[in-house]
């Protein structure tokens, strides 16, 4: 990855070199003071009236919590050179790292029994003391970092060989790119001006003799070669020439790869391959996934499960049929499944698998029946689904594949319907709780609920799970739904 910045004025300050990884170990460094501090402060000033991690060996206490802090930091990304110039990054990471520390922390006081008299307040005061401060620190960390980069202390002299079309999108990437530490020198090629054309975004200084001798002169750190990769031969002897020189040598992408900027890189044995889509499940996310839509499902359909019985009675006094609606959605993978519901029409108006979507007034509905979908309390058998597997608390909202907006089929408006089939199915979703639910009678509704199931699936994260849940309870209580 380029290391970050530039600018390609001529009359610039000084050249410095500081390298950007120097960050890391002074914000180490400061966080390793600032964890210590605080711990000795929390002792000083709550002296006998909080009993937690403050101890009279305090001093020893915050630099154990300070070690582990910072180990864990670093294995959960809280120091890499990207988050330097990035507040909003450096805080997540930070506080992650935080809350993991605080929680191995406590299990091992826990468990060893270091303390007999562990305070709540006193956990609750240390946890957010040390956070705000790490915080503040940070905060002083970042602005001095973009301070000393908007004066060039950071910048790395780059050159670019190759003035061609891809050379061209190369500089104006890095120009426009604020993270970048890099100061742009200038084009160096071997061809023709008339070839790679006039209008170039930096001046075009001489060809590959031109450039070792900028290098040589100790002008240049680093060189980009930024050549077609089936001009294998060109390439070779272009970097054989340079690698003779004491600078950092990298392959700019074909022009193909400034499609994918935001796509990860990652190695597949020892050959670099651009992740162009990641599947949104996978490695640990799987089991957090997991873990909360078992515990949330079976711990709800314990304490619904009066709630249940009160509705099962209601059904089935006021018509005859089945407690319980049977239906086949699709879900992950667009592959089939039964999805549970209250029966809220009558059983002999109900619809196989050729569903009409219900409408303002609907004769098939009960009186029960709209009072269950009005309440979404129709909707609670699906927790059995989510703890069969079939469905997740959260996720875009299961459809039945005959389902059409304005007369069209959901997958015939748009081809990225499918998409939202990347993940389990939901119970509630970010768009219903954003107002995107019930009738989807225009292709419009039906384009919004869509836009708003793919931006959940980009942006997962438990956290976002649980803020959808809250906004469920809050739009099911205060009697915020669209359905009939």
């Amino acid at each position: 990855m380029l290391e970050a910045g530039g600018d390609n004025d001529d009359h610039s300050p000084r050249h410095r070199d500081v390298p950007v990884g120097i960050l890391v170990p002074i914000t180490q460094i400061c966080d390793f003071i600032v964890i210590t501090t605080s711990v000795i402060c929390l002792d000083t000033v709550n002296k006998g009236a909080v009993t937690v991690i403050a101890t009279p060996h305090s001093g020893d206490i915050g630099m154990m919590t300070a070690v582990i802090f910072v180990i864990v930091a670093q294995l959960m990304g809280g120091y890499d050179a990207d988050l330097a110039f990035s507040l909003r990054r450096s805080w997540s990471r930070l506080f992650n790292a935080w809350l993991s520390t605080a929680l191995l922390l406590l299990s091992l006081i826990f468990m060893l029994r270091l303390m007999n008299n562990v305070s709540r307040s006193g956990i609750i005061l240390w946890f957010g003391a040390g956070l705000s401060m790490l915080a503040a620190g940070r905060l002083v960390l970042v602005l001095t970092a973009r301070s000393f980069k908007r004066h060039g202390w950071f910048d790395r002299r780059c050159a670019i060989y190759g003035a061609g079309q891809q050379g061209r999108e190369l500089a104006r990437y890095i120009v426009n790119h604020d993270k970048l530490t890099l100061k742009l020198t200038g084009f160096y090629d071997d061809r023709k001006v008339d070839r790679v054309g006039e209008r170039l975004p930096l001046p075009l200084r001489g060809g590959l003799d031109a450039l070792v001798a900028a290098i040589r002169r100790e002008e240049i750190d680093q060189v980009i070669v930024a050549l077609p990769w089936a001009a294998d031969t060109r390439l070779h002897q272009v970097v054989a020439a340079l690698s003779a020189t004491p600078v950092q040598i990298r392959l700019a992408p074909e022009r193909a790869g400034f499609t994918y900027t935001q796509m990860p890189v990652m190695l597949l044995g020892g050959l670099p391959v651009l992740t162009l889509h990641e599947k949104p499940m996978h490695g640990s996310r799987i089991i957090e996934k997991w873990a909360e839509d078992r515990a949330i499902s079976l711990l709800l359909l314990i304490v619904l499960s009066p709630l249940f019985l009160l509705i099962a009675l209601a059904i089935r006094l006021e018509s005859r049929g089945p407690i319980f609606f049977v239906q086949h959605r699709e879900g992950f993978n667009c592959r089939s499944f039964r999805i549970f519901k209250f029966r809220s029409m009558y059983a002999d108006r109900c619809e196989g698998d050729k569903i009409v979507q219900a409408q303002k007034g609907d004769r098939r509905v009960t009186r029960v029946g709209a009072f269950l979908r009005r309440s979404s309390l129709d909707e609670l058998p699906q927790l059995l689904n989510v703890l069969t597997g079939d469905m997740s608390l959260v996720g875009p909202r299961p459809h039945a594949p005959s389902t059409r907006a304005g007369g069209r089929l959901f997958s015939d408006v748009l081809t990225s319907y499918v998409g939202r089939h990347k993940v389990k199915p939901g119970l509630s979703g970010w768009a219903q709780v954003c107002g995107w639910r019930g009738e989807t009678d225009t292709e419009d509704k039906l384009i919004k609920r869509i836009e708003h199931d793919l931006y959940y699936i980009e942006h997962w994260s438990i956290w976002f799970d649980l803020y959808i849940l809250l906004r469920t309870v809050v739009a099911v209580v205060g009697g915020q739904r669209a359905a009939y």
